[in-house]
């Protein structure tokens, strides 16, 4: 086992910051869970890990990668919690992929600027079996330690790409098939439980906490989560978990419905 070196302890705080994985090309991955997926999913990205003896136990039968001892004193200065878990991950952040997405819809975040957020939605999308996660410019940074940790690892499972504006994505989605956005709307719109055709190579919009989507570009649906309780919105998170796991109850037992 190495101790860390200068430049790496240095690099750990520096991830901390979006400037700092933009010109370093990395991400932190803190936590148990999300180092666990991390080093499962995407080993080839991982440049190195760090932890406490502790740590390094709880990782169980998973193997570390290019590992760091470091003592419960020192992990405390650069880990991102109050109470850290003792292990954490550095690794290469995943280019946008470029190429045809998969599934039957893709997932849009348009201006979801919380990280807790992000990450709950990215997990749950991980849970349903997606794949594609496109997103627009005001966005949190899918990459940041609190998304990453919120996801659970989540993110690196699912393929990410990201655009200027939702009139950019949306034009990109038709070019490869997909022709309908639905935009969740707080409102107004088609009911969700009732749009036949809300998962067949569409599109499913998730807007910014404040504000919601975007305008919409021509052709667009709004769809609405039905609430008797007569509650102005949910949470976005909660509101695309509601969406998501609508999916799943169409298509349990791998039955369209």
């Amino acid at each position: 086992m190495q101790a860390l070196t200068r430049r790496e302890k240095s690099l750990l705080r520096a991830l901390l910051t979006r400037g700092g994985r933009k010109r370093a090309g990395l991400c932190r991955c803190e936590g148990l869970r999300a180092v666990r997926e991390f080093l499962t999913e995407r080993p080839e990205l991982v440049e190195f890990t760090v932890g406490t003896e502790r740590g390094l136990a709880s990782l169980g039968e998973v193997a570390p990668i290019s590992f760091r001892l470091t003592t419960e004193e020192e992990f405390s200065g650069f880990s991102a919690t109050v109470n850290h878990q003792g292990i954490l991950a550095v690794g290469r952040i995943p280019p946008f992929s470029e190429t045809a997405p998969q599934g039957d819809f893709i997932l849009a975040l348009d201006g979801l600027a919380d990280p807790g957020n992000f990450g709950t939605v990215a997990r749950t999308f991980r849970a349903i079996g997606g794949h594609d996660v496109w997103y627009t410019d005001g966005s949190v940074d899918p990459w940041g330690d609190k998304a990453i940790r919120s996801g659970l690892g989540a993110q690196f499972s699912l393929r990410f790409r990201r655009f200027a504006a939702l009139a950019d994505l949306g034009k990109q989605a038709a070019e490869y098939g997909y022709r309908t956005l639905f935009v969740a709307d707080p409102h107004e719109g088609e009911v969700c439980f009732d749009c036949g055709d809300l998962f067949r190579k569409t599109v499913l919009v998730i807007g910014g906490e404040a504000n919601g989507a975007s305008t919409p570009p021509p052709g667009s649906r709004k769809v609405v989560i039905p609430m008797p309780g007569d509650y102005e919105s949910l949470n976005a998170a909660q509101a695309a978990t509601v969406l998501l796991l609508e999916y799943v109850r169409r298509n349990r037992g791998g039955v369209k419905c």
